[in-house]
């Protein structure tokens, strides 16, 4: 298993807000919006991303950060034997990703998923 992407998630009190100011600022562009979550990258590098979120789809907190990997079931089973807390268990998600949500040592929700 290994780690594709690290992406930041904020939470957010009006993703459109978020999407003007991060535009005009920085000059990110949305490459992903499902109406509670809205992704911003630069044009130039998709890689360099942010997430805004007023609140996740199904599960029940936005997470501080989404880790994308390409085996979830692999990262899921290492979490549950080294004790990690799942707070969100793992799902198929109908906008295209498996993931689950784990809290790490110092309380950072974390989202650990990959695209199916």
């Amino acid at each position: 298993m290994f780690v594709q992407r690290v992406v930041p998630d904020l939470p957010s009190r009006s993703l459109e807000e978020a999407r003007r100011f991060y535009g005009e600022v920085l000059g990110l562009q949305p490459v992903m919006d499902h109406g509670w979550v809205v992704a911003l990258a630069d044009p130039r590098r998709p890689e360099a991303r942010i997430q805004f979120m007023t609140a996740d789809a199904t599960a029940p907190m936005v997470p501080d950060v989404s880790i994308e990997v390409d085996d979830v079931d692999a990262a899921h089973d290492a979490a549950v034997r080294a004790g990690a807390e799942i707070l969100h268990p793992l799902t198929d998600e109908s906008w295209g990703v498996r993931r689950f949500f784990l809290r790490d040592p110092d309380g950072h929700v974390i989202s650990v998923l990959a695209h199916t």
